[in-house]
């Protein structure tokens, strides 16, 4: 296969699973969590189990896709980092800290959600389903950074 084919594959992976992750965090947060606010606490927190349990399935893809796609370019396209532009640096930059948040939110708070909702304890559960919430903000924010450097960084000076 062509190096442009393969360039294509892995500029359409890279944007696809980054939009995957980073769309996901935005309607849970935006859409999801004030649809989901009115019910019962129990069956929210159960709900949250699901979805989580879900969506995080494909933040381990993301979390491997993405880097794994973005130093394919960098190396390949580029020749190394020290080609490439400001814009790159910072989305490198932010997405190696969306990565270690996530792995914070699911080793931490997410395992002590499991463990909550195993138990039918929705205290402990609803305590740490407000931490994950934070964690997902503040990613969903970075996330929403790293999408605006991609479209706008080409036009830096």
């Amino acid at each position: 296969m062509e190096n442009t084919a393969i360039t294509a594959i892995a500029v359409a992976l890279h944007v696809l699973t980054s939009t995957w992750w980073v769309g996901g965090m935005l309607f849970a947060y935006w859409i999801l969590r004030p649809a989901a606010d009115p019910m019962d606490p129990p069956e929210r927190l159960k709900l949250w189990g699901r979805v989580f349990g879900a969506f995080f399935k494909s933040v381990w893809a993301a979390i491997i896709i993405i880097p794994a796609t973005g130093y394919w370019l960098v190396w390949e396209v580029y020749q190394g980092f020290a080609n490439v532009g400001q814009n790159i640096h910072a989305m490198h930059m932010i997405g190696w800290i969306m990565i270690c948040l996530f792995l914070w939110l699911y080793f931490v708070p997410y395992a002590a959600f499991r463990r909550a909702l195993a138990n039918d304890d929705y205290p402990a559960a609803g305590s740490a389903i407000v931490r994950i919430r934070k964690l997902v903000a503040t990613n969903s924010m970075l996330g929403a950074c790293n999408v605006l450097i991609a479209g706008s960084g080409a036009y830096w000076g």
